[in-house]
């Protein structure tokens, strides 16, 4: 096995996910990018997407067809914020037109953790990185 990476596959809204999550998370960027050509039927969507995210590399792309499932919160991405300034403002830009699963507040396993799904679907539990995590 040469390699594993995360698949997200949107049903039609991939450009505008991925222009939303250049724009609201650092160290996002489109490694890759093939969209479907005018006249072919699904043009504008698409076709491969190659996207690093802090360095994690995973692969995007829009359904060629209509199903009966959606993104599910059971699997979701974690950011670890090095403020509170810094983990609110991107909760903040993540939930907007979205929805909160927890809001920001002390929780036991956490003294500063958010949950959230974004506007296309995606889940995000936004932490914040223990002073002594951060020296390791």
């Amino acid at each position: 096995m040469n390699d594993v990476r995360p698949f997200l596959m949107f049903p039609g809204c991939a450009k505008e996910a991925l222009e939303f999550y250049e724009a609201n998370i650092d160290g996002f960027e489109v490694l890759h990018l093939e969209s479907f050509e005018r006249g072919e039927e699904r043009e504008g969507q698409v076709k491969a997407a190659t996207i690093s995210v802090q360095g994690n590399t995973f692969h995007v792309t829009d359904s060629p067809m209509n199903l009966s499932f959606d993104f599910s919160p059971s699997f979701s991405f974690f950011i670890s914020a090095s403020s509170v300034m810094e983990q609110h403002e991107l909760f903040n830009r993540l939930k907007r037109n979205g929805a909160i699963i927890l809001p920001i507040d002390e929780y036991g396993f956490s003294r500063s953790y958010g949950w959230c799904v974004d506007q296309f679907g995606i889940s995000w539990q936004v932490g914040l990185v223990e002073r002594d995590e951060l020296v390791q």
